[in-house]
């Protein structure tokens, strides 16, 4: 007969999807579990804000899910906020030309304008091929850009994929693996979910369960080194100097993060993992007394001399009164870190936005503006390149009973609530299942 071990002490880094994803599991398998988050809140990427005295949350960072993101819907049912789940069918464009086309269905392809008819139905047969490719392994060895143009074809790639790709990725564009186009094209949806009163709740509900099951939760703390102990537990200590030793240790932290406060690495396995670029995501959010865009929810920016790659106007996709009747508009970008928007307040990035608003709406005026939020976040878009998959951690580390499980993990899909969430429940059963 099998024997039980006793209650295990296992700590997590990062209270993000994964980590709560991985500690709510834990937790309630008996584990009793330290979640440490150096934010003040839980969430990470997808933590989201109070709106004014809505009392409604709205995220930091533009979020919706697709049809295929069946793994955070079923959590999201499991923690009982299904009835809050809506299932939409917004406009989404591309602004080109000096206006919004549409771009997100067969027929809007073969309508699109800036492109010749050859060309458009050069554009629906690559769409159509990525949609169809069930492996995605036969798109590793190039690029996105050497493929598009193969396939589609020059001018779709200087119309529609290129400028798209420079705006995210800027001077490394033409590195981005094809496998990351795949999966782009693979995953999306026409239907786009929403979780009314904000993805954060679906944090709020997995730390409350982490409590409930007697674990703990520590906000506002950093982390400045990960070591192993000789009797084979695993140290943490923080800024302030205190130090924790648990049974095992989950990291959700960047790899490069990791490789930097983990101790006695070997050489081999730093050389290996800790490697490649991330952008940080800049976000300004204005909350408006009237509407921007018309119609459009998403509008991805094509020109090449815009300081944002989209324009997302929630509220054409949610009713503007669930955020005390204001029109939220979200103006994102990701960029290199030492870029010097980052180190910008909000006023100053505005002032440098509204040309470029007025290019959208002509009639736009910071008068319109009643409140605006700017977020900035840290390893938010990984550059992934053809070598990624090669730099790829497994979650076991050289550290005895260290496991890392982050965003560079979800290759080839892009970052995403899903794939942390499906990452999380994976390491989750394996930790489980080790406990006997």
């Amino acid at each position: 007969m099998k024997e039980i071990n006793p209650t295990l002490n296992t700590g997590v880094l990062g209270g993000g999807a994964l980590g709560l994803t991985v500690a709510y599991r834990l937790a309630n398998a008996g584990d009793k579990v330290t979640v440490i988050e150096k934010e003040s809140e839980v969430g990470g990427l997808a933590a989201g804000f109070l709106v004014g005295s809505s009392g409604t949350y709205l995220e930091k960072f533009y979020h919706h899910i697709f049809k295929t993101d069946t793994t955070i819907e079923a959590l999201i049912k499991e923690l009982g906020l299904g009835d809050k789940l809506e299932w939409l069918r917004p406009v989404t464009s591309m602004w080109v030309g000096g206006k919004a086309v549409q771009l997100d269905s067969p027929i809007a392809v073969l309508k699109y304008q800036p492109l010749s008819i050859f060309s458009r139905f050069r554009l629906a047969a690559g769409l159509a091929y990525l949609k169809l490719e069930g492996n995605y392994h036969r798109l590793e060895r190039t690029t996105a850009a050497q493929w598009v143009r193969k396939w589609m074809g020059k001018q779709v790639y200087d119309k529609v994929w290129g400028p798209q790709l420079a705006g995210k990725f800027g001077a490394v564009a033409d590195t981005i693996v094809a496998s990351w186009l795949w999966a782009r094209i693979k995953d999306r949806t026409t239907s786009l979910g929403y979780l009314h009163g904000g993805f954060q709740q679906i944090y709020n509900k997995l730390a409350e369960g982490i409590k409930a099951a007697g674990s703990e939760i520590l906000l506002g703390e950093t982390v400045t080194s990960i070591a192993s102990l000789p009797d084979g537990k695993v140290s943490v200590k923080l800024q302030d100097g205190r130090e924790f030793s648990f049974d095992r240790l989950v990291c959700t932290f960047p790899s490069r993060l990791f490789v930097r406060l983990a101790q006695d690495l070997p050489a081999d396995y730093m050389a290996k993992y800790n490697w490649g670029q991330a952008y940080g995501a800049s976000c300004l959010i204005l909350a408006l007394n009237r509407q921007v865009i018309e119609r459009t929810y998403w509008l991805s920016i094509l020109e090449p001399d815009y300081p944002f790659l989209a324009a997302v106007e929630h509220t054409n996709m949610i009713s503007p009164q669930e955020y005390d009747g204001c029109h939220m508009l979200y103006l994102g970008n990701y960029l290199p870190l030492d870029h010097p928007l980052f180190g910008k307040s909000g006023e100053q990035i505005l002032d440098e936005y509204t040309p470029y608003i007025q290019k959208l709406n002509p009639e736009f005026d910071k008068s319109w503006v009643t409140q605006m939020y700017i977020w900035k976040a840290a390893y938010a878009q990984p550059i992934v390149t053809v070598e990624y998959k090669d730099h790829i951690p497994p979650h076991d580390t050289p550290l005895p009973n260290v496991y890392l499980a982050n965003m560079f993990q979800v290759y080839p899909h892009d970052r995403g609530q899903n794939y942390s969430i499906e990452i999380g429940n994976e390491l989750a059963a394996r930790l489980i299942a080790q406990r006997s």
